[in-house]
């Protein structure tokens, strides 16, 4: 269980009583991956606004208790490159497709984090400026200790690594003390709960555990990333507004995934 370093009053709740709280966070920087399935809402397909809105919400208030945020968004709403190759693409290309899908949901969450007030930039794995700055970690880290949001899109910017694989190498390089994988469920279960209802939640797991029964929290590349450089993961619904905020000021919302 992860213990709170102060009060879990979340910022919301402050500034409906007319005064901003802001609880002690329990991370200083952190790397958030975002699933790109989740950005399409009940939409079935693309970025549902309502979801985005919420999302920079909940992004603006952790910045603004001080804590410093990174984001690696998936693809997966508008093109995966997998699924691409299983209809006949070839593999590179299909990966590259889903590289831009992710620089298409960056440009997306930093247009919808500065229309409320939030300093954001897009950073990405392969040239394609204008729309957006090449990725280096001394760039990134230098926008986060300005106060902005640095979202890193385009994966690794190699094919056959996943969305998972660029979060964790992210999160490793921009020295964060956590990467969050905010995703529709809400921590890790000894089966997928949406389809086993009598599978049981995880309030904390190490990485051999994960490696050993095989649990489908991320790809096994990502996994070994975070296990060899002691990177710890912190798995819980994103889709749930205030659940970001509830989780840094301490409370348990998801599931712990130590060395």
């Amino acid at each position: 269980m992860i213990v709170g370093l102060g009060s879990v009053s979340t910022l919301s709740a402050g500034r409906e009583q007319g005064v901003f709280y802001q609880p002690k966070m329990k991370f200083k920087r952190i790397l958030l991956k975002l699933s790109g399935e989740s950005l399409m809402g009940e939409q079935g397909y693309g970025i549902d606004s309502r979801r985005l809105e919420s999302y920079a919400r909940q992004i603006k208030e952790a910045v603004e208790a001080g804590v410093e945020v990174a984001i690696v968004i998936g693809g997966g709403n508008i093109f995966r490159g997998l699924s691409g190759a299983s209809k006949g693409f070839d593999r590179v290309k299909g990966d590259q497709m889903g590289m831009l899908a992710t620089v298409i949901n960056s440009l997306a969450l930093s247009s919808a984090l500065e229309a409320i007030g939030q300093p954001a930039g897009v950073l990405t794995a392969i040239g394609m400026f204008p729309i957006g700055e090449p990725y280096s970690k001394w760039k990134a880290i230098d926008m986060l200790r300005q106060g902005k949001v640095a979202i890193i899109s385009g994966g690794t910017g190699n094919p056959y690594f996943t969305t998972d694989t660029g979060s964790a190498l992210r999160a490793i390089e921009t020295e964060a003390d956590v990467m969050l994988k905010g995703t529709r469920v809400d921590g890790v279960y000894t089966a997928d709960p949406e389809k086993d209802p009598s599978a049981e939640k995880f309030d904390t797991i190490s990485y051999d555990e994960i490696l050993g029964r095989n649990l489908k929290v991320m790809d096994l590349t990502a996994t070994a990333l975070c296990k060899e450089n002691s990177m710890p993961i912190y798995v819980f619904n994103m889709d749930v507004e205030g659940n970001l905020a509830k989780m840094l000021a301490g409370e348990n919302v998801g599931t712990f995934v130590h060395p």
